[in-house]
């Protein structure tokens, strides 16, 4: 874990602090605010700065959502709201309260009632508006005959994750039971219809617990071991039909101590990815959690990195896996995106409201990511053998195009010049002639030839394209000004002479004579051939 601070001034007989768990806002009050209010957030830049007048003791003070309205309680029965509003009684309802939970970012509050207080009457707030939600019961653990079971608000917590609200309830050990220790049973609560148990986090342990949700991860902390453990409902569980078991995603560990200052702190933990890697040896597992994190995408170019490196280096259907787990997350976002667009140019855009486009995530890691942080590295670590490099590019394009995703053309030439710089010639003939390697065009089998040639003299691999053209025989028939021209353009003058001398000795054994005919258009470099090297330097005709 790691911490986000927000510091404010420390209660004391003159200073009252307060938080606000719906704004995440620290109130402090100064002398019954006679002296200053000061509210602050983990996200406020500018704090908040006012005066009140002091009309006792405050016993509760809060903003509404967008700092709009000041509410202040001094008593058990009053609210007070500093600017003149009048307040309406919109709805009521008649119900024997035992206690309850509010969570603010569903708006929704809970209501316990019955004697065994274990059954729940969520409500919803909306607009001004109060909907009375189905009513459900928790299960209470089995309790010996002399004891009376029932819910305790402690063991109960509300919480969104992966933007589903879910009741959390701590079912802790019964002795009576065959348990292994406490559990936490997480009730899903849909706006519509009714609340049915999903999830049951295994702690095979009992004693006392504390849970929070951090970047949809429950993290379920132990006061004996002074120890937490994560859980993620989105990894493979144990499924028996009707609900997940799911056990700790890394074995228990102790949050870093930390020494806590004198003065008043507000403190946001978030989770940090960089450690996980370590302790999470299943690459496909890792992949899997990494893939729901918000700070993930550096993270995961690092464990794709890692993976290639010498000293980690994974087998190929491993790498396989890491790379089909990211092309179906990429894939998703393109299905998105088009859908929207297409939604657009209909005009369903006006019609509806409601329509957005796709949120572009971390997890989303596209061609030019992997290819810039990962691939054009990998293939240039001179220990690696070329066999294992080829096949790790091969993997890449073959997953892109298993989720039907159009590859791009820098990974095509990253590929070639890899095959180039082994001299593996036959084999790129290979993956040309069999569309492995068509850059979303179709290549016919008598252009491929022509467009390994055409990439290497791109690439000023002058020397490597006349060996690939000799190596499959069509050397007589190429043009020799295209490869003078390319020859010139790497302005190293021995390469020339080299090409040049080449073509000559083809047309004294094609035609009897080294001479260049007027067809071939290569009069400029004969002239340049002479001024580099003198007349002297051209091949004489060969008499027999």
């Amino acid at each position: 874990m790691e911490f986000k601070e927000v510091l404010f001034e420390k209660a004391n007989p003159v200073n009252c602090v307060f938080f606000d768990e719906a704004n995440k806002q620290v109130f402090a009050v100064r002398s019954g605010g006679a002296t200053g209010v000061v509210v602050k957030g983990p996200d406020d830049r500018n704090p908040i700065s006012f005066r009140m007048d002091d009309k006792g003791e405050v016993k509760c003070i809060k903003f509404s959502l967008e700092n709009k309205i000041l509410a202040v309680q001094r008593t058990s029965k009053t609210v007070v709201l500093p600017e003149k509003r009048s307040l309406k009684l919109l709805k009521s309802h008649n119900l024997n309260v035992n206690w309850y939970m509010y969570c603010p970012e569903s708006a929704v509050i809970l209501l316990s009632t019955t004697v065994l207080e274990n059954v729940l009457q969520p409500f919803h707030f909306r607009a001004g508006t109060m909907s009375k939600l189905p009513k459900f019961e928790i299960e209470l653990p089995a309790a010996p005959k002399s004891t009376k079971p029932s819910l305790s608000e402690r063991d109960i917590a509300m919480a969104t994750v992966y933007g589903q609200l879910y009741v959390l309830f701590l079912r802790h050990h019964s002795r009576t039971s065959n348990s292994t220790g406490a559990e936490v049973v997480l009730y899903h609560l849909p706006r519509e219809g009714a609340c049915k148990k999903m999830h049951i986090l295994k702690l095979n342990r009992t004693g006392k617990f504390a849970l929070n949700v951090v970047d949809n991860l429950v993290v379920v902390h132990h006061q004996d071991t002074e120890t937490s453990v994560i859980f993620d409902i989105k990894l493979r569980g144990e499924f028996d039909g009707s609900v997940t078991f799911h056990h700790p995603v890394l074995p228990a560990r102790s949050i870093q101590p930390y020494q806590i200052p004198i003065a008043g702190y507000l403190w946001n933990l978030q989770v940090k990815l960089e450690p996980i890697v370590n302790l999470l040896p299943d690459k496909g597992r890792l992949m899997d959690f990494l893939l729901q994190r918000k700070e993930c995408k550096m993270v995961i170019l690092s464990v794709c990195s890692q993976m290639l490196s010498e000293s980690d280096r994974a087998s190929l259907p491993v790498i396989a896996t890491v790379f089909d787990k990211l092309n179906h997350e990429y894939k998703k976002y393109l299905d998105a995106e088009q859908s929207y667009a297409m939604a657009v140019e209909a005009g369903q855009s006006r019609s509806s409201p409601l329509l957005k486009r796709p949120v572009r995530t971390q997890a989303v890691l596209d061609q030019s990511d992997v290819y810039t942080h990962v691939l054009s590295a990998f293939v240039e670590k001179k220990e690696m053998p070329h066999k294992f490099v080829i096949a790790v590019l091969m993997e890449y394009i073959r997953s892109l195009n298993q989720f039907q995703i159009a590859v791009q053309h820098y990974l095509h030439e990253l590929v070639i010049k890899t095959l180039v710089q082994h001299n593996l010639f036959y084999m790129l003939h290979q993956f040309l002639q069999y569309h492995v390697l068509s850059d979303s065009k179709p290549l016919r089998l008598s252009t491929a030839n022509d467009e390994i040639v055409e990439v290497l003299l791109s690439k000023h691999q002058v020397l490597a394209a006349l060996r690939f053209i000799r190596g499959i025989g069509g050397h007589d028939n190429i043009s020799a000004r295209k490869f003078l021209d390319a020859a010139k353009q790497t302005e190293d003058n021995m390469l020339f002479y080299t090409i040049f001398r080449f073509f000559e000795q083809r047309n004294q054994r094609l035609r009897g004579s080294p001479n260049f005919t007027p067809g071939e258009h290569c009069e400029e470099h004969v002239a340049f051939f002479k001024q580099i090297f003198g007349d002297q330097a051209l091949m004489r005709p060969t008499t027999f």
